[in-house]
């Protein structure tokens, strides 16, 4: 799937500019066009200034869209009213005195690893996925559904993959720095894909390596609005079902010599005609892309990375035969291999209202489908890396755009939390962050942080800085500008270990 998102200008063939460019199934490659005028050397690393800076090597980011509720995941209130509290309870981790939601078994059996934060805050009660990803200062609703939209700021992957290249001019990755699974963030409901994780203004040669996920899910949902359900992969997939890389193609190590050269030719053809768009001025060719897309399509590494069922079957069962589960397995092997930034989206699928976003049958969503698949991969995913000692270098974030409102609205079928930004929860582990303790607290409601706020730009100045790079670094804007990465976030030595 070879995807951009542009206009839908038809050119004089009759082929629209977004259809030229799923030709062939490269945009999993990277094979995007890019602005690479302007772009100035990133201000170097600064010597450390706490033995945590640069301990993690690499990131798995875990992006839940919708947002989950603070009460029924990290910051339950069992002394509450029920009103506040709801059908769900607390109940004790491995660690002496923290509790957390009764849905989450598996997550409090491995508490000491974790680091749970509930003084999430910030003023913006809305699906600002750029907001949480990236240091955009405010929440534009005007732009939200425009990832090319010269206001976007760029997505934390795409500036590790940016100042990774600074780093190192010239040199190619064998795994691409800055991957997304398992499909591009909206492209599998009703809207259009939303702004987030793209390189914005560094260009679409900085988005990430996205993979694609075609198969059908294998059981359906709890409703997400009434008679309204899905057969959702997020829930179940068949064992045979993969991740894509550019299209159904057989694996690229058992291609004919002539097969790959036949790619490449495709790749100078789409060099040359490109040349024929009126694409605005100032975009120059995509020459490394082509070379590290050609790169992958050699080595096969990538592709092997991807291929989760090449692991035991026990391993795969541990981390749950769902689409999350796999996803979140192929993200350790894709770290194990040699990736540097991981996302791994759980998505809205079939309806863009959904997902983690529980206006409606909030109940049945958590019980019966959200938080057992979280639990039991996340899980997985911290006791997987520590096996094989790679916890220590791996940063794990867990993020969202906000919480969710402290009283129950008992009026749509399963009842319902609406949005809320004003106090949330988020939890973290490897790579430095602190293991088995809690950061912040919130009232008796879990409404407003009473302790330690945090902005969700100090968690991600806090995760550039364990993986070695000063928050306070710019990178250039659209009129070339020095943007700073995380707009006003803060180092938080409260997160670290």
């Amino acid at each position: 799937m070879f995807v951009l998102n542009g206009n839908q200008k038809q050119l004089c063939t009759g082929v629209t500019r977004r259809g030229l460019l799923h030709l062939g199934g490269l945009g999993a490659f990277g094979l995007t066009l890019a602005d690479f005028l302007g772009l100035r050397p990133a201000a170097a690393a600064p010597s450390p200034r706490a033995s945590r800076f640069g301990q993690a090597r690499s990131c798995i980011l875990i992006y839940k869209y919708g947002s989950p509720p603070q009460h029924e995941t990290f910051d339950p209130k069992p002394d509450a009213p029920s009103e506040i509290q709801g059908e769900m309870k607390a109940i004790p981790t491995v660690v002496p005195g923290i509790r957390i939601g009764d849905h989450l078994p598996r997550i409090a059996g491995i508490m000491d690893r974790l680091t749970i934060v509930r003084s999430l805050t910030h003023p913006y009660a809305l699906h600002g996925t750029v907001y949480a990803t990236s240091g955009i200062p405010d929440v534009d609703t005007r732009i939200e559904a425009q990832p090319r939209h010269p206001r976007q700021w760029p997505f934390i992957g795409s500036i590790v993959d940016y100042l990774e290249e600074q780093r190192s001019p010239g040199m190619l990755p064998t795994i691409p720095r800055n991957v997304a699974l398992p499909f591009v963030m909206g492209s599998k409901n009703e809207y259009p894909p939303l702004a987030g994780p793209y390189g914005a203004t560094l260009g679409p040669r900085y988005d990430p390596v996205y993979t694609d996920f075609p198969a059908p899910g294998t059981r359906t949902a709890p409703e997400i609005r009434p008679d309204r359900a899905f057969a959702d992969p997020l829930l179940g997939i068949r064992p045979t079902d993969r991740l894509q890389l550019g299209g159904p193609a057989a694996d690229p190590r058992d291609l004919p010599a002539e097969r790959l050269e036949l790619r490449r030719s495709l790749l100078a053809q789409m060099e040359r005609g490109r040349r024929a768009l009126d694409f605005h001025a100032g975009v120059r060719a995509f020459r490394s892309q082509e070379e590290q897309a050609f790169a992958l399509l050699a080595n096969g590494k990538m592709q092997e990375a991807l291929d989760f069922t090449r692991e035991p079957m026990p391993v795969r069962e541990a981390y749950g035969m769902t689409l999350f589960g796999q996803s979140c397995l192929a993200a350790r092997r894709l770290i194990e291999a040699g990736g540097k930034f991981v996302t791994v989206i759980w998505d809205a699928y079939g309806l863009n209202a959904g997902s983690w976003d529980t206006h409606h049958n909030h109940y049945g969503r958590l019980k019966e489908f959200l938080l057992p698949v979280f639990d039991q991969t996340f899980s997985a995913l911290i006791l997987d890396l520590e096996t094989r000692g790679l916890l220590d270098e791996t940063l794990v974030l867990v993020i969202s755009e906000h919480g969710r409102t402290p009283e129950i609205d008992s009026k749509p079928k399963g009842a319902g939390r609406h949005h809320w930004s004003s106090a949330y929860s988020q939890v973290y582990a490897g790579g430095g962050m602190g293991r088995g303790h809690v950061v912040g607290a919130t009232d008796a409601h879990a409404g407003q942080v009473t302790e330690t706020p945090i902005s969700p730009k100090d968690v991600l100045a806090t995760a550039f800085y364990l993986l070695g790079i000063d928050p306070d670094t710019t990178v250039p804007d659209a009129q070339g500008r020095p943007m700073p990465i995380t707009g006003t976030g803060e180092l938080r030595k409260e997160l670290l270990g």
